[in-house]
C-alpha cells in the first residue's frame, strides 16, 4: 500500500512524454538550466559529456563533465527537475560502459570519444 502511494506521489513530480530528455552515456549535451537572479529568470547552458546516469523514477540524475580552463568540472542534474528546461544532444559517442569515470584521468585529446553514426535511412 505505501509503495503504491509513493509511486503516485512520484508520478506527480515527473516530466511526461516529450518533456523527458532522450540521451545516452557518452553523448555531448547542452543542458539548459533555469537560473533565478533576484526577480529575473534566465537560462544558462552547461555543455559537456554525459558520464553517468543514476537512480530511477523521480530521483533519476545524470552527471555531465566538461573541461574549463584546464580543470575538469562535473555537475549532476535531476532529469525530472523543473529547473532543467531542456537537454539537447549535440553529438553521440561510442561507449562500452555505463559509467565513464575513466575520463577523469584523461587530459587533452584523450578525453574525446568516437562519434556514433546514426542511420539516416530508416525503413
Amino acid at each position: 500500500m505505501s509503495q503504491q502511494l509513493l509511486e503516485q506521489v512520484e508520478q506527480a513530480s515527473m516530466k511526461q512524454g516529450d518533456d523527458v530528455p532522450q540521451f545516452e552515456i557518452g553523448d555531448t549535451v547542452d543542458v539548459h538550466t533555469r537560473i533565478l537572479e533576484g526577480a529575473k529568470e534566465r537560462i544558462q547552458i552547461f555543455t559537456g559529456t554525459v558520464i553517468a546516469r543514476a537512480g530511477s523514477g523521480s530521483r533519476e540524475t545524470f552527471t555531465v563533465r566538461r573541461i574549463v580552463a584546464g580543470e575538469g568540472v562535473e555537475r549532476k542534474f535531476p532529469i525530472h527537475s523543473p529547473r532543467v528546461a531542456k537537454v539537447e544532444v549535440k553529438r553521440s559517442g561510442v561507449v562500452r560502459r555505463a559509467k565513464l569515470y575513466f575520463l577523469r584521468d584523461r587530459v587533452g585529446k584523450a578525453v574525446r570519444l568516437k562519434e556514433r553514426r546514426r542511420d539516416t535511412k530508416k525503413a
